[in-house]
């Protein structure tokens, strides 16, 4: 006789044994006990860093720009202050949804994008506006078309073969990405970001809690453990909607599970309102969990549409990174549209916010690709 085994207890037995093969969380380590040894020095050189320091990020600030696309050896914040950013964000949302050509063609892309960025000596990191694998709608939620698909990705699911495919589709991806010294290069990786909101088919609204723990362990899990991608630091980052670190942990799929905790918030920040103390109490939840737990902090996605405000970088940013000693990794800032004049999160040359985040350029708490020294080594000489 056959028995039918429901999604319900599926997901309660999957939760059960990975509570049971996972051991207590490593302090102030990579959650992968066999990370490789580039991934283990560039997250302690992190944590060094975030002693006096932080990382300055863009999100495909090589990749593209303000008017201009694939040009080498560029980026708008080069051509303003002279360096690259400290951290460049890629995107692995055409791993999936598109022709097996497209999806190459995209692997390619960001391919190149992490190992040029790894051979300059800065650091990468991953988003994953991971398209619906189960209805159309795209990343965002679309209440006509969009079927809530975490439900359908994790043990007992019915895409859960489906998204294991597209895991080792990234798997594979991950163990192909080399420097010219032939090491994978680290990457931090930051899936189903925001998630706090209902704007994406991930968030909230769209998954309970359970579900939403057991994707993300069963993620990490198969990642790390059967696919053997040993160069990924896994990053959780919800939007700005806690104020108390009860509220912040909600959805956190304990210490075993995250290396990285983050948070992305723009409406404090100028686009809903101008709020730096609140978004610096934020940040404190954050950062104060993480030193609690042994884990890095950073500022995972922040900006302001245009940059309107000639005085934003040094009043706005750098203030609400430094009402109170917080040690962040990074803050990075969003992309700058090739096409769009109004859709931009850095700054160019003669964008109105130029001389302010020059100031913010040469401030000392502020590092760009230009001061660091080898990430990648646990003893370098580095500036810090």
């Amino acid at each position: 006789m056959k028995v039918k085994l429901s999604t319900k207890f599926l997901l309660a037995l999957f939760l059960i044994l990975a509570a049971l093969h996972t051991t207590k969380a490593q302090r102030n380590k990579p959650i992968d006990r066999k990370a490789t040894r580039q991934t283990k020095a560039l997250y302690h050189n992190l944590r060094r860093v975030a002693k006096k320091h932080t990382l300055f990020g863009h999100q495909h600030a090589t990749e593209y720009g303000h008017g201009w696309n694939g040009d080498p050896d560029r980026s708008d914040v080069k051509s303003v202050t002279g360096s690259h950013p400290a951290v460049i964000g890629i995107d692995f949302s055409g791993f999936s949804g598109r022709s097996p050509e497209a999806m190459q063609a995209a692997k390619e892309r960001v391919r190149k994008i992490a190992v040029d960025t790894y051979n300059r000596g800065g650091v990468v990191t991953a988003a994953w506006h991971f398209s619906n694998p189960v209805s159309p709608g795209g990343f965002n939620w679309v209440d006509s078309v969009s079927k809530p698909a975490v439900k359908y990705l994790i043990p007992g699911g019915e895409a859960h073969g489906q998204y294991k495919e597209i895991l080792r589709g990234m798997g594979e991806w991950a163990h192909s990405v080399r420097g010219k010294d032939g090491k994978l290069v680290p990457i931090i990786f930051r899936p189903y970001h925001e998630f706090d909101g209902g704007w994406f088919w991930w968030g909230k609204p769209h998954a309970s809690r359970e579900e939403f723990i057991a994707l993300w362990r069963f993620t990490v899990s198969y990642l790390r453990d059967s696919l053997d991608v040993h160069n990924f630091i896994y990053a959780f980052s919800p939007d700005n909607k806690f104020i108390n670190e009860v509220q912040y942990l909600e959805r956190y799929p304990d210490d075993e599970w995250v290396d990285m905790v983050g948070m992305d918030n723009y409406g404090d920040m100028g686009r809903n309102r101008y709020a730096p103390d609140t978004a610096a109490i934020k940040l404190k939840v954050l950062s104060d969990y993480a030193q609690k737990a042994g884990k890095l902090a950073a500022f995972t996605e922040t900006g302001l549409e245009s940059i309107p405000d000639t005085t934003w970088w040094t009043n706005t940013l750098l203030k609400t990174m430094r009402t109170y000693p917080m040690p962040l990794s990074y803050v990075l800032v969003w992309r700058n549209d090739t096409r769009s004049s109004t859709h931009y999160y850095a700054p160019f040359p003669g964008q109105v916010s130029v001389p302010n985040f020059l100031k913010f350029y040469h401030d000392p708490y502020t590092l760009f690709e230009k001061d660091l020294k080898n990430m990648y080594r646990r003893k370098f000489l580095g500036i810090f």
